[in-house]
């Protein structure tokens, strides 16, 4: 089997590895050829030290990257995305514009930006998400979910099945 590209899943702060998100849409990255990698934070509170395990997590990988990260995992991969060479990110209720997280971690990155929230999120705010798709141009989804968003895996597995395609496609132009 030849190797699309690898999505690096990166997890909130309660979460594991292999929380229900990542297991869901970890099923969808391989049923399309790509290599899956779910790095592993627990124990790590400081969102720099994640962010660092991050990278040097994807430093010795030479295939295409797809960054994911959900909540403070989508912190994370935002913020890593502008110091590894990644063809998308795609993040899930993303702790933007936390007090607790040092915002000026995250610089621009010209790759799709796909953005998925929930109308009733009560740990990240929906509107950080709608300022920073609005500041990046990135695609932004916002389902009638909360934070966890699992009530909603199937549509995002579609997004996410539909944005795996279309970066994809971007990297064979």
């Amino acid at each position: 089997m030849q190797v699309k590209q690898y999505i690096v899943f990166s997890h909130g702060q309660e979460s594991g590895p292999w929380g229900t998100k990542i297991s869901s849409m970890s099923k969808i990255a391989e049923k399309m050829q790509c290599k899956v990698i779910s790095v592993d934070y627990r124990g790590i509170i400081d969102p720099e030290d994640r962010i660092n395990k991050l990278i040097q997590e994807c430093s010795s990988i030479s295939d295409p990257i797809i960054l994911v990260g959900s909540s403070m995992g989508g912190f994370v991969a935002t913020a890593a995305a502008s110091q590894i060479e990644t063809m998308g990110l795609f993040v899930l209720a993303p702790a933007f514009f936390m007090d607790e997280f040092d915002n000026s971690l995250i610089k621009p990155v010209s790759v799709p930006i796909e953005i998925i929230h929930g109308w009733n999120d009560d740990v990240v705010p929906v509107e950080n998400s709608m300022r920073f798709a609005e500041s990046s141009k990135a695609n932004l989804h916002i389902l009638n979910s909360d934070h966890g968003l699992t009530d909603n895996l199937d549509n995002i597995n579609c997004i996410f099945e539909n944005f795996i395609e279309r970066c994809s496609a971007n990297r064979k132009l």
